[in-house]
This record gives C-alpha cells, sequence and structure tokens, in this order.
C-alpha cells in the first residue's frame, strides 16, 4: 500500500541478538522521520542502558532526530535518502562531483569554477552557492544549468553530521548490521499481521491502540522466548 492514509503508526525497537521487542508505541504521524531518537531513547529506558549501535531505514532518517542520538555516543546506521535509493545513476552534474572548501566557504565544479555564496533560506535550514557569470562562459552551460545566474548548490546548515553518518553506513561493520536489521526488526510485524492475522486495531482513541499494541507486542515475545528457551525454560526464567 502506498501513499498517505488516515492511520495510526505502529513503531518497535527489537534487540539485537533475540529479535526480542524492547520496545512499542503507535504515534499519530503518518511519516517515521520524527520518530528515531524517542524510540531509541524509550527502548534505552526499557533494557535501563545505553544501546551501543540503533539503526532503522531511510525513512528515519531526519538529520535533527539522527543527531540527537549521535550526540550520546551511540552508533547510528541510518541510509540517507540518497544512499536508499543508490540503484539511480548519477549523472555528470550531480551535485556530488561539486567539492566543497571549507575555508573560502564555497563549492567548486568539476570544470574548476567556483560557486560563491549567495544566500542563507534560515526557513529550510540552508545555503546556496552561485556560479555565475562564470557559468554562461561554461562550455556546458545548457547542459548544466540553464539559469543565467548559474548553477545553484544548496548546503545545509547539518552538512557535515549528514556526511559523517553517510560515511558511517557505508562501514562494512554498518552494512552488515544493515542487513541483519531487515531479519529482525520485520519478523514481529510479518508474525503479527500475517501469521495472527491483524490487519487493523479494534480499539479506538490513541491511548487505546498503544494498549492493544503493547499486548501485541508482548504476545509476540512470549512466543518468541518459547521458541528461544521452551515453556518450562520460560517459566523457570519468569519465576526466577
Amino acid at each position: 500500500m502506498q501513499g498517505s492514509h488516515s492511520a495510526y503508526n505502529v513503531q518497535s525497537a527489537v534487540d539485537e541478538k533475540h529479535g526480542l521487542i524492547v520496545n512499542s508505541d503507535v504515534v499519530s504521524e503518518n511519516s517515521d522521520i520524527h520518530q528515531f531518537a524517542e524510540q531509541v531513547e524509550q527502548a534505552n529506558e526499557t533494557l535501563d542502558k545505553k544501546c551501543q549501535t540503533a539503526c532503522a531505514d531511510a525513512g528515519y532518517s531526519g538529520i535533527d532526530e539522527l543527531e540527537k542520538i549521535d550526540e550520546q555516543g551511540i552508533k547510528v546506521v541510518v541510509p540517507s535518502k540518497k544512499q536508499a535509493h543508490k540503484e539511480k545513476k548519477e549523472g555528470p552534474f550531480d551535485k556530488s562531483h561539486f567539492k566543497y572548501d571549507p575555508v573560502d566557504d564555497c563549492y567548486i565544479c568539476p570544470q574548476g569554477h567556483i560557486l560563491k555564496y549567495n544566500f542563507t533560506n534560515t526557513i529550510k535550514r540552508v545555503k546556496t552557492y552561485r556560479g555565475g557569470s562564470a557559468c554562461r562562459r561554461c562550455r556546458h552551460f545548457g547542459k548544466c544549468t540553464k539559469c543565467h545566474r548559474g548553477r545553484a548548490v544548496t548546503r545545509s546548515f547539518k552538512a557535515e553530521l549528514k556526511q559523517k553518518l553517510e560515511a558511517q553506513y557505508e562501514e562494512l561493520e554498518s552494512q552488515k548490521i544493515y542487513a541483519l536489521r531487515k531479519q529482525k526488526v520485520e519478523l514481529p510485524f510479518g508474525h503479527i499481521k500475517r501469521n495472527l492475522k491483524v490487519d487493523s486495531f479494534l480499539l479506538r482513541g490513541l491511548d487505546g491502540v498503544k494498549a492493544e499494541a503493547s499486548v501485541l507486542a508482548s504476545c509476540f515475545n512470549i512466543s518468541r522466548m518459547i521458541s528461544i528457551v521452551g515453556v518450562a525454560g520460560l517459566i523457570t526464567k519468569l519465576g526466577s
């Protein structure tokens, strides 16, 4: 199912070793973009300790959210939107081919022309750089840009952090973690939706839906723990 729909958004965080749900939540936002930090912190509170690595898909890639977790010394493994759609080939005039010069606060295009700082958009929190007359004299004018003011390139206020996290995601160890995420995180959803046939909530109102989601998460965890240690082992552990 694609697009936006009137529905609740179920969140869950699982542990790496056993795939148990360590936090479940329901929010009324139809996007995951603002959920990363809150869900990680709730999971940490449940475990009464800080996790070493927090991993999620590109739907959680809001830089402000990732920053909150990165600042806590937790390794963040979340691809950017661009990394998630890496099958799309970059053209010869893609922004990635423009090099940023932090000393002079400018960009240098593949042809060696300088794009100087032009203005700041405080709402979108980006700075814009333009090539000006150098672009009009360039042999690629009309392909790279058709604007008489020259090629424009934007840079977010948190570009350095974004580059750091993108590089962190590309690390071999991070790729292994991300591959494991697909197995661990999607399993509870698959079990609840396919095996238990839960495709909608019975209760109404956010509080009721949160409670229903919590019950489903608890049921999944009990079933999962029985698979791991058996009925007798679970009874022993719960009684100790």
